[in-house]
């Protein structure tokens, strides 16, 4: 049965991104605040998983311009200067896969991690792999897309059979794998579609359904960047 979580619609008031003239929120002052940026996928596994878990009053969103950042960030909140990061309990924790899970074992709401042996060490296996397939993909950006590219989208195609009762990694369940792929993939969807012709989905019916269902889920439709911006974006980034 599908989580309660899924069906939750009530949109979020997003507060403005703060820039290098903006005040530095009070550190460790008892609220527990997720350091982000709207369009950074890295941050956004952290956000979609605060939401799915219902922790929209319990975590607090502050996010940045990370072309234009503040300074104190670096200085005061998190000396690598990257997003996510998390403050909670007197501490500043970062790493999107790290956070993801560290949501999971701090805080109440569905669980995006199952007791299942299998599923629990294919989740190992799958979240081991993120980096690898975003490099694969990245690097296919400047050579045969089609090509360098195929095997990677192949390995999450064939991920996708393993528990096939249901459309996601682990079947039915939503989870942290779904989490840790889908900010990525969608966007690697869109934007090769875009500049390389290319679909991504073609030949891979598992991927296409995974994609289709995903943007079905609440709390990650609510963490999506417009089309057209995340498209200009990635070819001043890529394509120069």
């Amino acid at each position: 049965m599908a989580s309660p979580a899924l069906d939750k619609s009530v949109p979020e008031i997003l507060p403005p991104s703060l820039d290098a003239t903006a005040e530095q929120p009070p550190l460790f002052d008892g609220i527990t605040k997720l350091y982000t940026c709207y369009t950074c996928p890295y941050a956004q596994r952290v956000w979609i998983a605060r939401n799915f878990k219902g922790l929209q009053d319990e975590i607090k969103l502050v996010p940045l311009i990370l072309q234009n950042r503040p300074a104190w960030y670096s200085e005061k909140v998190y000396p690598p200067n990257k997003v996510p990061s998390l403050e909670h309990k007197g501490k500043i924790i970062g790493e999107s896969l790290d956070l993801i899970k560290y949501l999971e074992s701090n805080f109440q709401g569905p669980s995006l991690l199952h007791e299942d042996p299998a599923k629990k060490e294919f989740t190992a296996e799958l979240l081991s792999y993120t980096d690898t397939f975003n490099r694969t993909v990245f690097t296919a950006f400047k050579g045969d897309m089609a090509k360098e590219a195929g095997p990677a989208f192949d390995h999450l195609e064939n991920a996708l059979h393993k528990f096939d009762d249901g459309p996601f990694f682990l079947g039915q369940e939503f989870s942290l794998v779904d989490i840790a792929y889908i900010t990525f993939v969608e966007r690697f969807y869109i934007f090769l579609s875009e500049v390389f012709k290319h679909d991504i989905t073609a030949g891979r019916p598992k991927l296409a359904a995974w994609i289709e269902e995903v943007n079905k889920i609440e709390a990650y439709k609510q963490t999506k960047t417009d089309p057209k911006e995340m498209i200009e974006t990635s070819k001043k980034k890529f394509m120069a």
